[in-house]
């Protein structure tokens, strides 16, 4: 795992038969019989996981019913043990680390730094930490269906058949996340209110503009995939699409995409005319006005500078 920016890498690692997490080649003093999920922190200096801290064999159920895993940061863990730890996210200031946990067969809820929130749920998805605050967001099942709940208070009073993969704007001020308003129907929810748009196959890679106030995501329907903005779905179809990436700006959605076996890029529905054996995701520039692009074509790397305005036109 790298950091966002590309300064930091961590890795799990077992060593007689125990296993940690290591950060830039320097590993845990404590070892795990157990460990899942291994997570980096959002500045890449901080790692967790999902560990097993009592030991029980596979007919001690009672053992496994009293809890036996809990969450390790940097190796440290929770005093809490519960009876099964899932995903985890460390808050962006790395003071707090909230979890996905089972406290018996039946319940679920979060716990932040070991401490459970008192409302429990029939299932919890993956939490996230608001950008500029200690508030935990987390998607929970609620008499059969999905809603948002922040520090186990529901926040979106609409229900869903499916909710997951809740992510803020970078000030905070926006909160969506990957729905089905229907049984098998997809689309993007923000601040509770789904687009109009559905996909019967799939919804993923949803990412949120610089500005905070556009989103971008990947579909599929049938046999091609698509890029959908703003709840708009782009005329042109693909055999394969990548995450979109926003200029600066945020006014430009750039995606790598596959058609007929040769890759290139479209940027606002508009097709690069160069087809390529192999690219790479697309960077833009500061001002927003150029993309860097790394192509391979007839064995030969290229690193391309664009014109957005020469794509568009």
């Amino acid at each position: 795992m790298f950091s966002p920016n590309g300064k930091n890498n961590a890795a799990a690692v077992q060593r007689d038969m125990s296993y940690c997490m290591a950060l830039n080649d320097v590993v845990w003093e404590n070892t795990f019989s157990n460990m899942t999920h291994p997570t980096l922190s959002p500045d890449g200096t901080q790692t967790a996981a999902a560990v097993q801290v009592a030991e029980f064999s596979e007919g001690e159920i009672h053992k496994f019913q009293q809890g036996a895993y809990t969450a390790a940061l940097d190796g440290k863990t929770w005093d809490t043990q519960f009876v099964n730890v899932w995903k985890m996210a460390i808050s962006p200031d790395g003071r707090k680390m909230a979890a996905e946990v089972r406290l018996n067969l039946y319940d679920y809820t979060i716990a932040v730094d070991g401490k459970p929130w008192d409302q429990t749920f029939g299932c919890v998805w993956e939490p996230i930490f608001h950008p500029l605050n200690s508030a935990v967001v987390a998607p929970a099942r609620i008499n059969g269906n999905w809603q948002l709940v922040r520090d186990g208070q529901i926040i979106w009073d609409r229900k869903f058949v499916q909710l997951w993969h809740p992510m803020y704007s970078l000030n905070g001020d926006k909160l969506a996340a990957i729905v089905a308003p229907k049984y098998g129907k997809w689309t993007i929810a923000v601040d509770g209110i789904p687009w109009s748009v559905t996909f019967g196959e799939l919804l993923t890679d949803a990412v949120f503009s610089p500005s905070g106030d556009r989103i971008a995501a990947v579909a599929k329907k049938d046999t091609q995939w698509m890029v959908v903005a703003d709840g708009l779905v782009w005329e042109n179809t693909f055999d394969m699409v990548w995450q979109p990436v926003f200029s600066p700006s945020s006014s430009e959605v750039a995606v790598k995409i596959e058609k007929n076996g040769k890759y290139s890029i479209a940027v606002n529905d508009q097709l690069w005319d160069q087809e390529c054996d192999a690219i790479w995701d697309p960077v833009f520039n500061l001002e927003g006005d150029k993309i860097l692009l790394r192509t391979l074509e007839e064995g030969i790397y290229h690193r391309r500078i664009l014109s957005v305005n020469e794509i568009l036109n």
